[in-house]
């Protein structure tokens, strides 16, 4: 699925260079497909619905516009960028380079519109370099089902020489007790301050496991470190640092494995499926999440439940299937009435009843988007009263949290038209913002000003997309 352009025109541009070639949409779809697989992207698949959807305006995820280019690049023997063919670079939409244009109104049009876009192009995690080399689909997904099945091999460990330290449940402790801390800095400032930090306390927890302990002290400790791995992989992708994040949630999962800890491997997962939602991968969050439900099946928690069934609601609503996204609402809501205080593992400390809400909340507000007439304003108005409840409950120090309440409720604004509203609540998202260091947050501010852009002829939805603008380029 690409990113929603900032408007619907038709690609004219696009569809002129494409015309040159002489090729049809079937023919173009296959030569992208197969330069896809030459350059190892052989989960890429196009087909002639993707070349017309570009063609009316829908701009593809990266590589795709890059492949796109060097296909019609070759046909044509005229070397193009990808903003002669209207489409997103490696830069983002930049100035059209190359003078061959169409002497028509609407390619006139296209050309500047995507000029002035260039101008005012935010920037964002999802389009870099890190952010491509995800591994995605089945190439992901493939490597992760053994997880279910996946026994521990920790057993007693010898001392290398007589002097060497033995490795106690205390050390074990002091490993949850960072783990802790980091949590908090995180839910604080947000992940790009401590990131390195955590990185290093990682690091030497690693270093104990090479060394000597008994299989259950062992099991604890893998799971420990897999815990800390958590947090060091939420705070990366918080940062932006999307490969590295994945390689991180990836071997935390194998050492939440060594540790015999299913419930924290769910865990892990569901960290891996909001990665997979922030860049685009929606399918493949949902897959993430069922995967998680299925190998913790017997071990999750009434807090995991509801965490898992909740995300669940959201990825499906994204994808647009409704009635699945309320039955996992209402799955989410049950399980959570069966949650017993003091009672849930530490890594579900953030799931409280404000973060139950704003995940329904969200879901809701997709919903709306998806929905027409009397349907939008009913799952409109059920997702400001969820969001609102969040808000009234977040605890103080649960800073971004906070921002995206409410940028979820400028967003939930947006979706019926009341920009005023909208406005108000940007402003009082980019308060939060100052404080803290996220690039998550700065991305769904792309996406808000994106969302705006039907309302920039009026001078609030102006307004707001500039107070973004403002924001995110500092």
């Amino acid at each position: 699925m690409g990113r929603p352009p900032i408007d619907r025109r038709p690609n004219a541009l696009l569809a002129h260079w494409h015309g040159r070639t002489g090729m049809s949409n079937a023919e173009l779809a296959r030569a992208i497909t197969t330069r896809a697989a030459e350059l190892g992207e052989r989960n890429l698949a196009t087909d002639e619905s993707s070349v017309r959807r570009w063609l009316k305006g829908e701009s593809p995820r990266a590589p795709v516009p890059q492949i796109i280019c060097d296909v019609i690049s070759e046909a044509l023997g005229v070397h193009l960028i990808c903003a002669d063919l209207g489409l997103p670079g490696p830069q983002g939409l930049q100035h059209t380079g190359h003078p061959d244009l169409p002497w028509e109104a609407s390619s006139t049009i296209g050309a500047l519109t995507h000029i002035i876009r260039s101008e005012v192009m935010l920037p964002t995690t999802r389009t870099t370099p890190e952010a491509r080399n995800v591994h995605a689909g089945p190439q992901l997904l493939d490597s992760l089902q053994t997880w279910v099945r996946a026994p521990s091999s920790v057993s007693d460990t010898a001392p290398p020489n007589a002097a060497a330290a033995r490795i106690g449940m205390s050390d074990v402790e002091g490993i949850r007790a960072v783990t802790a801390t980091f949590r908090d800095l995180d839910n604080r400032h947000g992940g790009v301050l401590s990131r390195k930090a955590v990185i290093g306390q990682l690091d030497e927890a690693v270093g104990m496991l090479t060394g000597t302990y008994t299989a259950e002290t062992g099991r604890a400790l893998f799971s420990a470190v897999a815990d800390l791995g958590s947090v060091a992989g939420w705070m990366t992708f918080d940062a932006g640092r999307h490969a590295s994040a994945q390689r991180i949630f990836v071997t935390a999962l194998h050492a939440a494995a060594q540790g015999g800890d299913k419930a924290l491997g769910a865990h892990l997962l569901q960290c891996m499926a909001r990665q997979m939602s922030h860049l685009g991968h929606y399918a493949d969050a949902l897959d993430l999440v069922e995967l998680a439900q299925y190998g913790a099946r017997r071990r999750l928690s009434p807090a995991s439940t509801s965490m898992l069934a909740s995300l669940e609601a959201r990825f499906h609503a994204i994808l647009g299937n409704l009635d699945e996204s309320e039955r996992a609402a209402g799955q989410a809501q049950e399980a959570f009435t069966r949650i017993t205080p003091g009672e849930e593992p530490q890594h579900l400390a953030f799931f409280d009843e404000p973060e139950l809400c704003a995940t329904l909340g969200v879901a809701h507000q997709i919903a709306a988007k998806n929905s027409a007439g009397a349907h939008r304003t009913r799952r409109a108005e059920k997702s400001a009263a969820l969001i609102d409840q969040a808000l009234a409950h977040r605890p103080e120090h649960r800073v971004r949290s906070k921002a995206f309440d409410h940028l979820g409720l400028a967003r939930t604004h947006l979706a019926i038209g009341e920009v005023d509203g909208a406005h108000e609540e940007t402003r009082r998202a980019l308060d939060l913002f100052g404080r803290i260091g996220s690039r998550r947050v700065a991305d769904r501010l792309v996406e808000l000003h994106d969302e705006a852009a039907p309302f920039a002829d009026g001078r609030t939805g102006s307004e707001l997309r500039q107070l973004i603008v403002a924001a995110v380029r500092v």
